[in-house]
């Protein structure tokens, strides 16, 4: 999902970068607020896993490749879709500049994708969906699909602006990929919300939660 520089023209993807400043100048009035010093290990541990499993890049066809995206669990966790902005801004600097994984102009549309769109959609749906099933399992699990299959599908229609590719063909190549790549995010993401709550339950964000009748 990390789009080269060739595969979007610089002019759009100057527009893409202003907005994800607008949005990453947002993240950083976020974490000045809420990052204390409890969640700062919290914050580098998120980001670190999130670097991690988004280095296992499947293939998908006309140049494109997927992978997990993690947005929704830095915002579920930490209780804003800012989280993730934040942390997939700091992941997607690192990537695009120290390992060539994502272009430089074409930065700021994969902050948009997989910060923006992945956050808002995962941190969203969870609080929507907690809210009516009570049930942390099913509603991280599907936030996390969601937050996965939406941005993949942002970024074929990207592309198809950009004239890379043809828009069907474009939505179906990531769309299947990352349906399929969604259930492990998914899984993965109920996983370590469950350890972490286990391991450091005063760390973590309970802000989207219900206050009582939630099940694990």
């Amino acid at each position: 999902m990390h789009i080269p520089d060739a595969f979007i023209p610089i002019p759009q993807g100057i527009v893409y970068w202003i907005i994800a400043l607008v949005f990453i100048t947002l993240a950083l009035r976020w974490a000045k607020n809420e990052m204390s010093e409890e969640k700062i290990p919290l914050i580098a541990v998120l980001a670190a896993g999130i670097f991690a499993l988004q280095s296992f890049n499947l293939p998908v066809s006309m140049g494109t490749s997927g992978h997990l995206v993690g947005g929704a669990l830095a915002a579920i966790v930490l209780g804003s879709p800012f989280a993730a902005v934040f942390i997939l801004t700091l992941v997607l600097i690192v990537q695009g500049v120290l390992f060539g994984d994502g272009g430089i102009t074409t930065m700021g549309a994969n902050i948009i994708n997989m910060g923006v769109i992945g956050g808002f959609v995962g941190f969203y749906t969870f609080k929507g969906l907690i809210n009516v099933t009570k049930n942390i399992n099913i509603s991280a699990f599907s936030a996390a699909w969601l937050a996965c299959f939406i941005p993949a599908l942002a970024a074929a229609v990207e592309m198809f602006f950009a004239g890379t590719f043809p828009l069907r063909e474009g939505l179906i190549a990531m769309g299947l990929y990352h349906a399929l790549i969604g259930f492990i995010e998914g899984i993965v993401t109920v996983i370590v919300i469950h350890l972490i709550l286990r391991a450091r339950p005063d760390i973590v964000d309970l802000g989207a939660l219900p206050a009582k009748g939630v099940n694990g």
